[in-house]
């Protein structure tokens, strides 16, 4: 006769699936809002119950064994069923109700995000926005993510892709003082003359290597110069303040381009680059709250 398998708690199986999905416990703490060793219990016990081990866990990581691996699989549907249960149910008086959790560059947190937050608190008092800063992500869906904002479309089949406004185009600048004091250049590669304000960028964060472009011809150049940095209210501080040029995009330049704090070169050897792009999984209707999310930042695209 096979053993008997009591019943699994609920609170236990959406424990293991959310550490399973996001191979960390910490990480999965955090997202539901518990402490690791509760987080941990849950699982435990889970496993206590059903005679086997789920999950490999080391100091550094979490993997899932044969019999986890198993679970996860038929989990899946019926949680992402119940969740969507849930979601259509999730109307309070006729508006959106529930927590939406979005991946986005903090450039886009910046222009999209942030130009949105007053008018979703003021109309959508029910949702509740649950914003990381991901510069890169392989597989925003896997990581407990409803939506995600990317630079570029290109995506899995099925996924969806929204484009959030026009392609980048690149723009040089610099302060007026430091044209005063070094001159402008002329070509592309007059930069090599000229101190650049280094960009860290991709999964590796390897150094942007400047891209020009114009008719039939295409430059690269490898800049460098007293600041290297990731962030870009950063490299914009260290235009402003005269220290070096720096390869922005032309909406982020253009309110200091109109007051005359900084000022463009090399115009014509700019290259468009694909903008934001905001992404969710396809082939099923979203979540009121999700939704809802996306008009808004659609709507701020627009304007």
């Amino acid at each position: 006769m096979s053993k008997r398998v009591l019943p699994a708690d609920f609170a236990e199986i959406t424990s293991f699936a959310a550490v399973a999905r996001m191979r960390s416990f910490r990480h999965a703490a955090r997202d539901l809002g518990l402490a690791p060793s509760t987080l941990s219990h849950r699982v435990k016990a889970l496993e206590v119950r059903l005679g086997t081990r789920l999950l490999h866990r080391t100091t550094r990581a979490v993997a899932l064994t044969e019999a986890g691996e198993r679970l996860l699989t038929e989990l899946g549907p019926l949680l992402d069923g119940l969740d969507r249960a849930l979601a259509s149910a999730g109307l309070a008086g006729g508006e959106p109700v529930g927590k939406v959790r979005l991946a986005a560059p903090r450039l886009a947190i910046r222009t999209l995000v942030a130009p949105m937050l007053m008018k979703l608190a003021d109309t959508c008092p029910g949702v509740m926005l649950d914003v990381r800063t991901v510069e890169h992500t392989a597989n925003f869906v896997a990581e407990g993510f409803d939506l995600a904002i990317q630079r570029g479309g290109e995506i899995s089949h099925d996924m969806v892709s929204v484009a959030l406004g026009a392609p980048f185009v690149a723009a040089i600048v610099g302060a007026p003082s430091y044209f005063a004091n070094r001159g402008r250049p002329q070509h592309p590669r007059d930069l090599t003359q000229h101190p650049c304000i280094g960009c860290l960028s991709g999964p590796g964060s390897s150094l942007y290597r400047w891209l020009f472009r114009k008719d039939e011809q295409e430059i690269v150049v490898d800049v460098s110069g007293p600041l290297i940095t990731d962030d870009p209210d950063l490299m914009l501080a260290g235009a402003l303040d005269g220290i070096g040029l720096w390869h922005g995009i032309d909406h982020l330049a253009l309110p200091y381009l109109r007051d005359g704090r900084l000022e463009r070169v090399l115009a014509d050897w700019s290259p468009s680059s694909p903008g934001f792009f905001l992404c969710y999984a396809g082939g099923e209707a979203l979540a009121p709250a999700t939704r809802a999310v996306v008009d808004m930042l659609k709507n701020v695209a627009r304007t």
